[in-house]
């Protein structure tokens, strides 16, 4: 990506921070690169003014700023500060100089090679949501756009859809990366997350996605109706048993996918490292925090991450992934 130059947006700069550059602009940010009060360098997300105005919008981007606040795992990108509400609205994350796997992907339609390099961006992203998991969060949106790169290394980032089972949230996804329930209207899990790991390994080690189609509607069809190619005709370096389990994580049904965890630990495995991974921090068990308000009216709260209290839920609400993103 290439940046941008500064933009004048700076009476919404959160204080204490000073912008360098524009890194990108989505459909509900734009992310500077920013220089916070402790001297880091950070990736700033600042709502565009449009989000603030459109609910659905506002609730999502609040509700990233919450669970990233929340989350300590060196595969979860990592929130340093933000406030989730009102003109000052902000979050202020790790700085991942590579971009993202898109990024890396684009203009490459082969699969990468040796095969040790996307196992190894795997295995990151497999902890990752295993870590989530654990916490009883579904992410929602696996795919390239929202995994960082460091050095070899992976974190998932991009926390907007995601929100805990225990007290529920709307369903979501990116079209291409969409287990079959999804589709179909059914409530999202973990082993909706881990169909989306599975597209997403296709992509890596073959070069091109499973399922393929030039509408909503062909992407449907392809995702409820088809089969994926086996991976190990494509690629035959590829462990048998990691082969076994990604194929599996494509199963229509989701009670035929395996977990995160043992994707895990299978790569791991192939890659000769440890599969033991220190138990994830235990958050405070508590009742689902109450509705709260949402929105651009609700006055700032303080430049310090919430507590599990005040963990989100999802909106409530539903939309078109197809339409908002690729």
């Amino acid at each position: 990506m290439t940046p941008e130059r500064p933009s004048p947006s700076s009476d919404r700069t959160p204080p204490g921070y000073r912008l360098l550059q524009v890194l990108g602009r989505g459909q509900t940010s734009l992310v500077h690169l920013a220089r916070d009060p402790q001297g880091r360098e950070v990736a700033l997300k600042v709502p565009l003014e449009g989000t603030l105005r459109q609910q659905e919008a506002a609730e999502r981007f609040a509700n990233e700023v919450r669970l990233t606040l929340q989350f300590r795992h060196p595969h979860v990108i990592r929130g340093y500060a933000g406030s989730p509400f009102g003109a000052r609205a902000y979050l202020a994350l790790r700085h991942y100089p590579e971009g993202t796997l898109a990024d890396a992907l684009a203009g490459h339609a082969r699969a990468m090679r040796p095969v040790q390099a996307p196992l190894r961006l795997l295995a990151d992203l497999a902890s990752g949501l295993a870590y989530l998991h654990a916490l009883g969060v579904v992410h929602q949106d696996v795919k390239p756009q929202n995994v960082y790169l460091d050095g070899g290394r992976a974190a998932l980032g991009d926390l907007g859809s995601a929100y805990y089972t225990a007290q529920g949230g709307c369903a979501s996804g990116s079209p291409f990366y969409m287990a079959p329930e999804i589709y179909r209207g059914d409530p999202s899990s973990p082993a909706s997350d881990v169909y989306s790991l599975g597209v997403l390994a296709h992509e890596l080690l073959t070069g091109t996605r499973p399922f393929q189609g030039d509408t909503y509607e062909d992407l449907m069809a392809a995702h409820l109706n088809r089969f994926a190619p086996p991976l190990s005709a494509h690629c035959p370096e590829l462990p048998r048993p990691v082969a076994r389990l990604f194929e599996l994580s494509l199963a229509k049904r989701s009670g035929d996918r395996p977990t995160a965890e043992a994707l895990r630990r299978a790569l791991l495995t192939a890659l000769g490292e440890d599969t033991e991974e220190p138990d994830p921090p235990a958050l405070p068990a508590t009742e689902a925090p109450a509705p709260r308000p949402i929105g651009r009216h609700v006055p700032i709260e303080p430049l310090t991450p919430p507590t599990p209290e005040t963990a989100a839920a999802g909106s409530g609400s539903r939309w078109n992934p197809f339409r908002r993103r690729k």
